[in-house]
């Protein structure tokens, strides 16, 4: 069990087309935090904006590495899922989660006349991230993608589909919801954290950005995440796509790993790849300069 939902937290995978969702209206709380259905959205900083959306069971503060220097030339709209960072989950606790956050990030760029914003999503993030190019291709300029894949099986098995990995999909759910309500054990929390992060600092942090997310969010997310393969819409993607590629001899190399994601984002209309070494999931915590000077070069580029 440990083994699965640490491999399961390791990359996202993407939705090919948005399901209708209901309307959910953004109602404005204190301290600059927009509260939305599925997810909340910090708002800090002045000039163009930049949303920075983190990935599964992760919390808005996976950007403060980045986010206080953004905001210095950049209104930054710091995203955070509802159910994680201690959060309660609002509607996150039914079905269609990915769905409904993508629902709400189009009414965040509509009511906030952001349409062309730079959007910067990390795993589960990166996949909101094209789901929202691919539904509104006028809300996103440009996408910064941070180690997410469009389909979640092929981290899994090569060759795999959406049904073949179904019945683990749904174990895994079932896992991760079977923790709610319990501490994290220690054991499942060191072993995601070594899937996900190279460095013990890294590793500590993750470990408990996860003991406080829901997971019954979680594990319905998975869920969605491997139930879907975006690879035959990347196509219709118009918006410019880049993708940041952490990568380590224990992930087979630099171009083992970069020449996957190639195949992966195979068709992409406008695709560029970086690559960071010796780096895990979390490319901002193994490798905090590293990131920090892409992202810097992606917004200036």
């Amino acid at each position: 069990m440990i083994r699965r939902i640490a491999f399961a937290l390791l990359a996202t995978a993407s939705i090919p087309m948005i399901l209708h969702a209901p309307a959910a209206h953004a109602v404005a709380a204190p301290a600059s935090l927009i509260q939305m259905d599925h997810i909340s959205v910090q708002v800090i900083g002045k000039g163009s904006p930049v949303i920075l959306i983190p990935g599964l069971s992760s919390p808005r503060a996976v950007w403060d590495g980045v986010a206080p220097e953004l905001a210095k030339t950049h209104t930054v709209y710091l995203v955070q899922v509802n159910g994680f960072g201690g959060d309660a989950p609002g509607a996150n606790l039914g079905q269609a989660i990915l769905p409904g956050m993508v629902a709400d990030l189009h009414r965040l760029v509509t009511e906030q006349r952001i349409a062309g914003a730079a959007v910067v999503g990390h795993s589960m993030g990166g996949l909101l991230a094209l789901m929202l190019a691919q539904a509104h291709p006028g809300d996103v300029g440009r996408a910064l993608i941070v180690d997410a894949l469009p389909f979640v099986g092929s981290a899994f098995v090569p060759g795999s589909t959406v049904a073949t990995v179904k019945p683990q999909a749904e174990a895994m759910r079932a896992q991760m919801a079977g923790l709610y309500g319990k501490p994290l054990p220690e054991a499942v929390g060191q072993a995601i954290a070594r899937q996900n992060a190279l460095k013990p600092a890294s590793q500590a942090q993750v470990a408990a950005w996860m003991a406080k997310a829901d997971m019954r969010v979680s594990g319905q997310a998975l869920f969605e995440d491997m139930q879907v393969d975006l690879r035959p819409q990347l196509k219709d993607i118009v918006t410019p796509v880049t993708v940041i590629v952490p990568w380590s001899p224990e992930r087979g190399g630099e171009t083992v790993t970069l020449d996957f994601y190639k195949r992966e984002y195979a068709g992409t209309a406008k695709l560029a790849l970086t690559g960071v070494g010796d780096s895990g999931h979390f490319v901002m915590l193994d490798q905090p300069d590293a990131f920090r000077a892409a992202l810097t070069a992606w917004l200036a580029g």
